[in-house]
């Protein structure tokens, strides 16, 4: 089994919806470009996600990440409860600790 962790430091982009805004962070494109080719044959989840465990300071969750073709990349929600143990807000910088719990 091969291991995908990465630590990354990205902004935290704020995207509007026509019902609601969603916080996300923007995976880096060479962090990204990995993930594809690891992944590449394994079958995708809902809109092509995969499930990964996330951390942001002392805050450690599972969620997904989400293919971006207009990004080249992948998003990834970051939850309110999240942001409120973190005090974070849209636009700010965050560093990430990623690993992708898919089975390689």
């Amino acid at each position: 089994m091969i291991d995908l962790d990465f630590t990354f430091s990205c902004d935290i982009e704020l995207m509007q919806t026509e019902k609601t805004a969603w916080h996300m962070a923007i995976l880096p494109q060479n962090i990204a470009a990995d993930i594809k080719a690891f992944t590449k044959h394994k079958k995708r989840r809902g809109f092509g996600s995969l499930k990964v465990e996330a951390k942001i300071g002392k805050t450690e969750w599972n969620t997904s990440i989400f293919p971006s073709n207009s990004h080249n990349s992948y998003l990834m929600p970051i939850k309110k409860s999240v942001r409120i143990a973190e005090n974070i807000g849209g636009g700010e910088p965050v560093q990430i600790n990623l690993r992708v719990l898919t089975q390689l």
